[in-house]
């Protein structure tokens, strides 16, 4: 068992720091790190600080399972912060529920789940794929190609996408699959196809390395980026940087924080960012949303001076306060949410321009139960 600090509030961290997905996960890893050292440097909660009990997965299905039991059955964890992909959170659910644990999932997501053991702080798909079929149709034209890593993430984004995009006027010319950490043996056969296909814009849901290497190969196909880009739900600051920042300008970003906000919030979370990481380093959705729910955490556990799960779980629901990416709003009949939809293109620097917003937070509607797939972000939101 995890030597535990008396008079401590104990909270699992469960984000990769290798493997397929060590990039991104990793930025997960430090935004959790950075709001509990502030929350601590501030006093802690109610005196007493908070202290992360970390596992490394590894990006390893069996090893979420394996640390999360862990966490919650032997180093008396109630709380967990961590997961990325889907497929890690739906491995690590069936335990959480099991302990009447209580996870804190940052990932944007493709939505039609709902439990009472989880706090959703990622987008969903109609605070994403909505505006950035719009975007996508209206700026460079309705022919699009659909690739992405094989699970359940990419299969039902590129599903709702295709919905979106035929609703617009517009055609899927294509869409491949290839296995996660897949190289480029996997991927030149896709860029072929692309090449032959000639599409306007291709969506990409591939993850980690893959998505890494497809994007370089991208590049050194000589494809016109500014006419027609890769656009993603999760291609962020830290991995643009990553490829090469020569090598991404102008590809598309549908996202609810981007560095470049110009936020009081937002240039503190930066500066701290940096200072604590290294002046290179760069903030990203994935860094963010994880500092955003320690924070939202922070706040129930405060107001309840109890970590019990159960009461933690509701402790949340309607609170509402401003993060680096704006004003947030826990939903509580969705357990997801309000966030502002935001899309961004790729500068020369590896950052993002926004080139378009909405004018408020957004209700999540992870089931889509209320958003109809042939209304234009402008209508829903304007």
């Amino acid at each position: 068992m995890t030597s535990k600090t008396e008079g401590a509030w104990r909270v699992g961290v469960l984000f990769s720091e290798s493997g397929t997905t060590h990039v991104t996960e990793t930025e997960h890893l430090r935004g959790t790190e950075l709001a509990i050292a502030e929350i601590n440097a501030a006093g802690g909660i109610r005196g007493k600080p908070i202290e992360p009990v970390i596992h490394d997965p590894g990006a390893r299905n069996d090893s979420y399972l394996k640390y999360a039991r862990q966490l919650l059955a032997e180093d008396e964890v109630d709380v967990i912060f961590g997961c990325s992909m889907s497929a890690s959170r739906k491995t690590v659910l069936p335990i959480v529920e099991r302990y009447n644990g209580l996870l804190f999932y940052p990932s944007m997501y493709e939505g039609f789940e709902y439990c009472e053991n989880l706090v959703y702080s990622g987008a969903t798909v109609n605070q994403t794929c909505l505006p950035l079929a719009d975007y996508l149709v209206n700026t460079h034209g309705g022919r699009i190609s659909l690739v992405g890593s094989d699970y359940i993430f990419p299969r039902e984004s590129n599903r709702i996408m295709r919905d979106l995009i035929e609703a617009r006027g517009g055609e899927i010319v294509g869409e491949a699959y290839v296995p996660l950490g897949a190289g480029v043996e996997d991927l030149d056969p896709i860029l072929r196809d692309i090449l032959a296909q000639k599409p306007d814009a291709v969506f990409s849901t591939m993850i980690g390395t893959s998505a890494q290497a497809f994007y370089r190969l991208y590049d050194e196909a000589g494809i016109d980026r500014a006419a027609h880009p890769i656009a993603s739900l999760t291609m962020a600051e830290t991995e643009m940087a990553k490829i090469g920042r020569d090598r991404v300008e102008g590809h598309v970003l549908a996202s609810t924080y981007f560095q470049t906000l110009e936020t009081e919030v937002n240039r503190r979370f930066v500066a701290a960012f940096k200072a604590r990481f290294g002046a290179e380093a760069t903030t990203s959705i994935w860094s963010e949303s994880a500092y955003l729910q320690v924070q939202l955490f922070a706040r129930a556990l405060d107001r309840l001076g109890v970590m019990d799960p159960r009461r933690l779980s509701q402790a949340p629901l309607g609170d509402e306060f401003e993060a680096p990416e704006g004003l947030v709003r826990v939903d509580p009949e969705t357990r997801h949410l309000w966030l502002t939809p935001r899309i961004g293109v790729a500068r020369a620097d590896g950052l993002f321009d926004v080139v378009w917003e909405g004018n408020a937070p957004v209700r999540p509607d992870p089931y889509l139960a209320t958003t109809r797939i042939e209304e234009t972000a402008l209508e829903l939101w304007s």
